[in-house]
């Protein structure tokens, strides 16, 4: 997709930090500078989110995700990580190629990276009933 910023940094149009790459995926630093070791891991595909990714493709980007999140415990000093991601605008998704964050973690690190919800507005009950499969 030529106006996607995550295809032009998997194609090499853009420079990216990389982390890690394979034939289907790559983890590089985001720029945001928010947290320290903040990385973004892609299929180098386009898919605008889960929901239209294919088992295939998601199933390499989480196994590239493991090996990133490994080397990061095991390797960088760090104790934990988060894993981020929005799926559509309505979720808060700000670039259209499927991503996931990974935060790296450190105990007592002051960082709070959990939402913070307001509270169920339905019965636990009705949304079951909804969403039950």
């Amino acid at each position: 997709m030529e106006e996607c910023i995550f295809c032009k940094i998997a194609s090499g149009e853009i420079k990216g930090l990389r982390i890690y790459e394979n034939n289907e995926t790559l983890a590089f630093m985001d720029i945001a500078k928010d947290v320290d070791g903040h990385i973004l891991v892609i299929p180098k595909k386009h898919y605008k989110n889960i929901l239209d990714c294919d088992s295939e493709t998601l199933s390499a980007v989480m196994n590239t995700i493991k090996r990133v999140s490994n080397h990061l415990t095991e390797n960088c000093g760090y104790d934990g990580i988060n894993l981020l991601n929005a799926n559509d605008e309505s979720a808060g998704q700000s670039v259209n190629h499927f991503h996931i964050h990974i935060i790296p973690r450190k105990s007592n690190d002051g960082i709070d990276a959990w939402p913070k919800f307001e509270g169920a507005k339905e019965e636990l009950q009705t949304v079951f009933d909804k969403v039950k499969m």
